[in-house]
C-alpha cells in the first residue's frame, strides 16, 4: 500500500501533486476571507513570487482565478485589491439617490446625454405613445462615494413631462418629477437579466468590455399613465439581488406591452 501524499503546509507552496497555481490560490483565498478587509490591496505579483517562492506566471494565474471568482478585484494602472462587499439591489422603487444616501454613501450623478427623439417600437408601446411621437431620452451615469455603479439609459413620457430636459438632471430625477409634474411613480414592472458589457457601457463604469452586469429595465407608472421605460446596467462585481419567494399565486396584473425582452 502506497504512503498517503505528503499535506502541504497552510502557507507554503511546495512540490507535490497538487499544481503551485492551485495551491497558492487558496493560501491567498484564505489570506483574503480571514484577515483583509473589502477594498484591500494585496502583495504585488513580484512580492508574492518572492514570498511563496514560484514564478510571477503561477502568481498570475492564482490571482486570475481569484478575480474570475469575484473574490479579487483589478484595478487599472494602481493594482489588485480585495473586492467590495456586494450591495443589495433594492426591487422596490427608490431613486438611486435615496438609496445610497440610504446606505451612508454619497450620490453622485453625470448627465452623459440627454435628446428628443422617437424611441424604439418597444418603448413607444411601454409609455403608451403612438408611432412616431418622441420622447425624452437621458442617458446618466451613477456614482457612489465617487465609485461608478450603473449606467441608466431611458425613455420619457415628453407630454407628461414637458421641459424636464431643461432640469438639472444631476439631481435625482424622481424629486424633479415629482416637484415640477406632480409625477409620483407608484408602480413599475421590472425586469432583470445577465448581460456583458459593451465598449461604451464598460467604459462608462470603468470595467473592462465583456465584465458582468445585472441589467434592469423598469416601466413606471403613476396613477396609472406610463412615465418611464428605463433600462440600466449595474456593475456585477458590487451589486446582489434577493428575493422572497413564498407559495401565493402571482399577481394578475397585465405586464405592460413591451415588457419581453
Amino acid at each position: 500500500m502506497s504512503a498517503a501524499a505528503p499535506v502541504p503546509p497552510p502557507d507554503r507552496v511546495v512540490n507535490g501533486p497538487t499544481p503551485k497555481h492551485a495551491q497558492l490560490r487558496e493560501i491567498l483565498r484564505r489570506t483574503v476571507e480571514r484577515e483583509l478587509p473589502p477594498g484591500a490591496p494585496i502583495p504585488s505579483e513580484r512580492d508574492l513570487a518572492q514570498r511563496y517562492g514560484v514564478s510571477r506566471l503561477t502568481v498570475r494565474s492564482a490571482i486570475g482565478k481569484l478575480v474570475e471568482e469575484g473574490l479579487l478585484a483589478r484595478v487599472r494602472g494602481k493594482g489588485t485589491f480585495t473586492a467590495a462587499r456586494r450591495m443589495e439591489l433594492q426591487v422596490y422603487l427608490m431613486s438611486f439617490t435615496d438609496d445610497m444616501r440610504r446606505r451612508g454613501l454619497t450620490p453622485a450623478t453625470e448627465v452623459v446625454s440627454t435628446s428628443l427623439e422617437v424611441p424604439p417600437v418597444t418603448s413607444a408601446q411601454a409609455l403608451g405613445l403612438a408611432g412616431g411621437v418622441p420622447a425624452h431620452r437621458l442617458v446618466r451615469l451613477r456614482r457612489a462615494d465617487g465609485v461608478p455603479l450603473a449606467v441608466e439609459r431611458g425613455w420619457y413620457h415628453a407630454g407628461r413631462t414637458p421641459g424636464l430636459l431643461d432640469l438639472d438632471l444631476s439631481r435625482s430625477l424622481y424629486a424633479q418629477l415629482a416637484d415640477n409634474y406632480g409625477v409620483r411613480p407608484d408602480h413599475a414592472w421590472q425586469t432583470v437579466w445577465a448581460e456583458s458589457a459593451d465598449r461604451e457601457t464598460a467604459r462608462l463604469l470603468n470595467i473592462r468590455a465583456g465584465s458582468p452586469l445585472l441589467v434592469f429595465r423598469r416601466v413606471s407608472s403613476s396613477n396609472g399613465e406610463p412615465v418611464e421605460d428605463m433600462t440600466s446596467w449595474y456593475r456585477g462585481d458590487h451589486y446582489q439581488v434577493t428575493m422572497q419567494l413564498d407559495r401565493n399565486a402571482p399577481d394578475s396584473g397585465h405586464q405592460p406591452h413591451g415588457g419581453n425582452r
